[in-house]
């Protein structure tokens, strides 16, 4: 059996939405493993490269940073043209944004997957890999939550999601493209923003906050580590078994917000830390997702994937990156 590592070695691969949180890890794991990445961010006039700019210096120059924007159906072609594998992570994910700029979420998440999937059937690509979101189950019907529980839009975000799902399915059926589509539920470790909760959590606690402001802490969540959620991406990409279907990715355990607060407290050594829910962070009431727990047994059968890094490890690792690097973290302002 070829190693791991050599699996990749030499291949050319892009990953759009390379500047996010999960795509710099994923960039980071592929140039690790030998692979000749294009890194596409978007445009923007600072040439802001986003959480790649994370990354060791030797490892930016190995990689071909596009500046471009997947809503445009040129770009993309370019971009696409000649790679082996194409890891779609582009998107807008916040969903209290989603509320104010709805048909942003549509032309970036549906569109730009609609160009994205277009160019890899017209370049006839050998693999894509769409990112999808726990989310677009909504509030659960039932726990654990199988690939074939059925999908509600409880938000912008998660409707657009969806929609840029149903394309990649859609392709697959029509025109045979070879697209996978993964799953995540929630997703944490270094370099996320303050736009999700763990790292909202952490910074306002170091930074000496007595009172943590929240939104709802009931809602229960399934964490991953962000370095096993790489690992599936790769995964996945190498399975012929995925192509045409989707694939949840999760610890298959699910913990409270408000559980979460408590064991970063513990970490942090401020156990004592109270909470304030500020009406400013909290969804519409039907658009609250209150229970997101992964059955991923589609995952550890075709795929041989499990989660290593546990919970508390992972909440560790985390807190050191933001107490490393608060001054990221702007704990007197709500980012949406």
């Amino acid at each position: 059996m070829q190693p791991e590592n050599g699996r990749w070695r030499d291949r050319s691969v892009l990953v759009t939405g390379a500047g996010g949180f999960i795509g710099s890890h994923l960039v980071e794991a592929l140039i690790e493993k030998g692979a000749r990445v294009r890194a596409l961010v978007r445009y923007n006039a600072r040439s802001a490269i986003g959480a790649l700019s994370e990354l060791e210096p030797d490892q930016l120059r190995s990689i071909h940073i596009i500046h471009s924007d997947i809503t445009d159906p040129f770009a993309v072609r370019r971009a696409v043209r000649d790679v082996d594998v194409v890891f779609h992570l582009a998107a807008l994910i916040a969903v209290p944004y989603s509320y104010i700029a709805p048909a942003s979420y549509v032309t970036t998440n549906v569109v730009g997957t609609l160009n994205v999937l277009e160019a890899v059937r017209e370049c006839e690509i050998p693999r894509m890999v769409q990112t999808s979101t726990s989310e677009v189950y909504g509030t659960a019907r039932y726990t654990p939550i199988d690939e074939a529980h059925p999908l509600q839009a409880q938000s912008p975000y998660s409707a657009s999601k969806i929609g840029a799902d149903a394309v990649a399915e859609s392709f697959h059926r029509a025109f045979e493209t070879p697209v996978a589509i993964i799953r995540p539920f929630n997703t944490y470790g270094p370099r996320q923003s303050a736009r999700a909760v763990i790292p909202t959590i952490a910074s306002q606690i170091i930074a000496g906050r007595d009172e943590v402001q929240l939104g709802d802490v009931r809602p229960v969540r399934d964490l991953t580590y962000v370095t096993d959620i790489v690992r599936a991406f790769l995964a996945l990409a190498e399975n012929d078994g995925c192509v045409g279907r989707t694939t949840n990715i999760g610890s298959g355990a699910g913990v409270a917000i408000g559980q979460i607060v408590r064991q970063i407290a513990q970490i942090s050594g401020r156990p004592d830390v109270q909470v304030h829910e500020e009406a400013e962070r909290l969804r519409p009431p039907e658009s609250e997702v209150m229970e997101l727990v992964a059955d991923t047994s589609r995952a550890r059968e075709t795929l041989g994937w499990e989660p290593r890094i546990r919970l508390e490890e992972g909440l560790t690792r985390t807190v050191e990156y933001v107490a490393a690097n608060l001054g990221r973290y702007d704990v007197d302002r709500y980012a949406t």
